[in-house]
């Protein structure tokens, strides 16, 4: 039969009758401390200065009874290191002395260092939830907004707030609580079907485009959108309806109605913005490039909350505009509800007369678009050759060239871009007059073309 492993000691003292150290073992885990000069020393000097009394107490009892309780004490080494260690005394045989055998206690006391800190941490995360919820609740119930919580696995309402309550109750019950109850319940027969093709894009994708929908017993249109939240004991919708009747909607009368009609069936996107930038009307082929269900989603909100790209943003076309009445061939990209983004061409124009602070925005698609063999062509050629120096030229002449391709080709870019215009150029690459002027002369860009532009400060 196998042996049963035993189990050594961290420390073994070997005492005389008086508590004096006559020898002391230490374990491997332990090698590292020498305790030569523990010997011929009381215990009671080298146990640390809390440990004395609890030290002669283990003697006296194990001189007594023949054994001591366990003890803790903060054990000094001759290095310094002082060690939290659990000691008890034993008496040997024919009164020969004393036995001390001592547990080393770090790795415990750590462990209850981390499990300290950890609830201390766990504390300060369950206040921390316990704002956040305050402030979802006051944020949930104060909402001019129907907002409800839904279940994704039987589309029964878990929580409603104060205007979903209304918006669903009929004058009467008003007060009743809309919890456990079907939300297609209260969403009109020919609606329903949308509904839950809309809440099944959204379990797939996380969101979906709006739908119009008619609710409770009076069949009010309403606005709806949602989206997936991760919560116990599974996923949720989190719905919210917009009152279709307090959607923006532009007048349309006699011919007015009928240029509106013609501009709403072009095939490329068109949106009326004021001088803001704030979307004032804006046609299905707009609605469909930014990715939104409805007129209502996006009359009223910023173009730029779609024209997304640096240095082609909403800022700049609108500076353009401003600077010079119209503006073609503006290309960036448009970044859709869904995620998807749409490189497009823009050309943009300000109305006269009264319609002065309103401007025309045409969105082309050009991501389909065939390759061209103009500039972009031109600067991926003289890239592509860069290729065939390397071995022939140092890194430091290669990416010197490579930096002077890319940066006459965005000159020339911005040129065309501004229509000649230095000062324009200029802010469009973020350079001063005089910068702008040495890299065109570097580049042999200084000839003034028959269209070039300048302002009084050129």
């Amino acid at each position: 039969m196998a042996a049963l492993p035993t189990v050594q000691p961290d420390i073994t003292l070997l005492l005389d009758m008086e508590g004096v150290i006559r020898e002391a073992t230490l374990s491997p885990a332990m090698s590292g401390e020498s305790v030569d000069g523990w010997l011929g020393r009381p215990w009671v000097e080298i146990a640390g200065d809390m440990g004395g009394d609890k030290v002669k107490r283990m003697v006296d009892d194990a001189r007594a009874s023949g054994i001591s309780a366990f003890r803790q004490i903060n054990q000094r080494f001759p290095s310094g290191l002082e060690i939290p260690m659990e000691f008890t005394t034993v008496l040997l045989g024919g009164r020969a002395g004393l036995l001390a055998i001592g547990k080393n206690l770090q790795a415990v006391a750590e462990l209850q260092s981390r499990l300290i800190a950890a609830q201390q941490t766990m504390e300060r995360d369950y206040w921390k939830l316990r704002e956040i919820e305050t402030r979802y609740r006051l944020v949930f119930d104060a909402s001019n907004e129907a907002v409800m919580i839904v279940s994704a696995a039987n589309l029964r309402i878990i929580e409603a707030n104060r205007s979903a309550v209304e918006a669903l109750n009929s004058p009467r019950r008003r007060n009743e609580d809309l919890a456990g109850r079907e939300l297609l319940h209260d969403v009109a027969a020919e609606d329903r079907e949308a509904v839950r093709e809309m809440l099944a894009r959204i379990r797939e994708r996380g969101k979906a485009l709006s739908i119009l929908v008619h609710l409770g017993a009076e069949a009010k249109p309403w606005m709806l959108r949602g989206s997936l939240i991760t919560a116990e004991p599974g996923h949720v919708f989190l719905l919210q309806f917009t009152a279709a009747s307090t959607l923006p909607l532009p007048q349309q009368t006699g011919e007015h109605s009928t240029i509106e009609d013609l501009v709403d069936h072009l095939p490329d996107g068109f949106v009326a913005l004021d001088e803001t930038g704030i979307i004032r009307h804006a046609n299905q082929a707009f609605l469909e490039l930014v990715q939104v269900g409805s007129k209502g989603s996006a009359i009223g909100e910023s173009l730029g909350r779609w024209l997304w790209q640096p240095g082609a943003d909403l800022h700049a076309l609108l500076a353009n505009i401003q600077r010079h009445k119209t503006v073609r061939l503006f290309t960036t990209s448009i970044r859709g509800e869904l995620g998807t983004d749409t490189e497009v061409e823009i050309s943009a124009g300000t109305g006269e007369g009264s319609e002065a602070n309103h401007v025309g925005v045409l969105l082309r698609n050009v991501s389909r678009r065939l390759p061209s063999h103009g500039e972009g062509d031109l600067l991926r050629t003289a890239l592509g050759s860069m290729s065939e120096q390397i071995g022939k030229s140092s890194l430091r002449k290669l990416v010197k060239n490579t930096v002077s391709i890319v940066e006459q080709h965005y000159v020339k870019q911005a040129l065309e871009l501004a229509g000649g215009n230095r000062t324009a150029t200029a802010e469009l690459l973020g350079l001063s007059r005089q910068s702008l002027y040495a890299k065109l002369n570097l580049y042999g860009l200084e000839d003034k073309g028959p269209d070039t532009e300048e302002t009084p400060e050129d």
